[in-house]
């Protein structure tokens, strides 16, 4: 015996369809350089993640972007941690 064809509807396609978009990725602030990255992730910028620090980035650069890079690490240090105010701005 046949079997008869089920109607696929417009509505029950795009219904299908509405789990397929694109989801926003979240960002937050490293709490050390307040750079933008991804939560439970090693900051690129400073190399740390929870207060440590897993990454030493100078090791791979050059002369000059290693004495430039520990420059600005300083300045960030006694600039003193960041508050909401810092933070909401960046």
């Amino acid at each position: 015996m046949a079997v008869p064809k089920q109607r696929k509807t417009k509505s029950r396609r795009n219904n299908r369809r509405s789990h397929h978009a694109l989801k926003k990725k979240s960002l937050t602030a490293c709490k050390k350089c307040g750079e933008l990255k991804m939560p439970h992730r090693v900051c690129q910028n400073c190399g740390t993640y929870k207060g440590r620090e897993y990454i030493d980035i100078t090791r791979k650069m050059t002369r000059r972007e290693k004495k430039r890079k520990e420059k600005e690490l300083e300045e960030q240090e006694k600039s003193g941690p960041l508050n909401m105010e810092d933070l909401s701005k960046k």
